[in-house]
């Protein structure tokens, strides 16, 4: 729908049917397909492709330069795929040399306030809450939710149906299935509850414990609690996920189980 209080670049690719309101700027290079809206004062910059039935709510700023003083005007993209809601103020950076792209899935939320800078890639079915801070090259895996205003640290690898507590700090990379908490970011069992939400059977989420407990609780080191998981545990698509996620990680997953300290 053409607003004759918005500025489009003659050069946009806008389907038909996407409503765009006052006071939106969209540039050049930018591509937006079929049933999106974009809410008033909403920034769309050069390298972005936004796909089906997005919500991008006012305020936004969608693939502006990457804060990143090694960045000498590349070409570089943002990439956000169908059914994605941005909502006020959240900020996404396009790509830098590293990777050329920062992508956001399908089917996500991305409230208020968030930033995801340059080179990230975050999954499907993902939930990043109020004023969460992405820095850059972090990867959000599938079905993930951080909790508001946490901060994640550049590099760092979330791994599927995680659920991290708000006002989380995030140095280490956070390992599937799991619920993440307290200071510094430890083990806090696993996510059962968005497990079952997701249909995954009573045997697969104890198979799953079962794993954490040989890794989080067995006061084995990783190299050596992963290849008793390996000689104990039969071979399943959720059992290799969490091998393959502890030894590709390049930060070092999260600490174990924290007893809190008590009161003298």
């Amino acid at each position: 729908m053409k607003q004759p209080l918005a500025y489009v670049h003659p050069e946009a690719q806008i389907a038909d049917n996407v409503v765009i309101e006052p006071f939106v700027t969209i540039d050049k290079n930018v591509i937006i397909e079929e049933g999106t809206r974009i809410g008033s004062n909403v920034t769309i910059m050069e390298g972005a492709h936004i796909g089906k039935n997005c919500k991008i709510f006012p305020g936004a700023v969608i693939a502006a330069v990457p804060q990143d003083l090694k960045f000498r005007g590349e070409k570089t993209t943002v990439r956000i795929g169908d059914n994605t809601t941005i909502r006020e103020c959240a900020t996404v950076n396009r790509g830098t040399a590293a990777k050329g792209v920062t992508e956001i899935g399908n089917n996500c939320l991305i409230m208020a306030y968030v930033h995801i800078a340059h080179d990230c890639t975050i999954g499907n079915n993902c939930i990043i809450t109020n004023a969460c801070q992405l820095a850059g090259e972090v990867t959000v895996d599938d079905f993930a939710i951080i909790g508001g205003m946490s901060a994640v640290h550049q590099f760092v690898h979330i791994g599927r149906h995680v659920m991290i507590q708000g006002g989380s700090l995030i140095g280490k990379d956070v390992p599937p299935y799991v619920k993440a908490g307290r200071l510094p970011l430890s083990y806090a069992g696993i996510n059962s509850i968005g497990l079952r939400r997701r249909d995954f059977t009573n045997e697969k989420i104890s198979e799953i414990q079962n794993i954490y407990r040989i890794l989080y609780q067995s006061g084995l080191n990783n190299s050596d609690a992963i290849e008793r998981i390996e000689a104990e545990m039969m071979a399943s698509r959720e059992r290799d996920e969490i091998i393959m996620f502890v030894r590709s990680s390049k930060r070092g997953i999260m600490k174990g189980y924290q007893k809190s300290k008590s009161k003298e």
